[in-house]
């Protein structure tokens, strides 16, 4: 691993540049700054549900994934470096059909709205798609493990569903969508 700071500003990004995990300088509007940018994003959004959940266990499995998130931040940030793997898609999977289970399935679009948490989680939700969008952005010039897309598209899923979890502890019911008529 690099070095840590322990001043936290340096000026060197004052041009409008940015250093990589390996000391590559590339321009702050690069798509791998994009990409962890949009990633960091979603880790502070979700610490945000965090914050506001009533359920632990929702809790616990947020918590692991911001470390996972900050991994996968940091293979966005080092060229080559390899931190997400099948195993972590695979126990986002394994989130989202046991949350997912207990919930009565869908016959229309909900509105993203309820109490502080559930709210928060579709906002976290929002903001991880942006991260995906981002990441495959990246993928279009430079290589990078299939996983971290796939990582980043289960994570959104799961948001979702939690929001959905979330909004039974909140409120009692999702807000349903209907078409508005002029």
């Amino acid at each position: 691993m690099g070095h840590r700071l322990s001043k936290i500003y340096t000026r060197t990004g004052d041009d409008g540049t940015t250093g990589l995990g390996d000391g590559t300088r590339v321009p702050k509007t690069h798509a791998r700054i994009e990409a962890y940018g949009a990633v960091d994003e979603a880790n502070s959004a979700i610490g945000m549900v965090i914050a506001a959940t009533p359920v632990d266990e929702i809790r616990a499995v947020l918590t692991r994934i911001q470390h996972e998130l900050f991994d996968l931040g940091g293979e966005l940030s080092v060229p080559g470096l390899r931190s997400i793997t099948e195993a972590h898609v695979t126990r986002l999977e394994q989130d989202l059909d046991r949350f997912n289970a207990a919930l009565p399935p869908l016959k229309e679009f909900i509105l993203p709205s309820g109490g502080t948490a559930t709210s928060a989680c579709h906002l976290a939700r929002a903001i991880a798609r942006r991260a995906e969008r981002r990441t495959w952005t990246l993928a279009q010039s430079e290589p990078i493990a299939p996983e971290l897309t796939r990582y980043l598209n289960r994570l959104s899923d799961l948001l979702f569903v939690l929001a959905r979890v979330l909004v039974r502890h909140e409120q009692g019911a999702e807000v349903l969508w209907r078409r508005q008529t002029p």
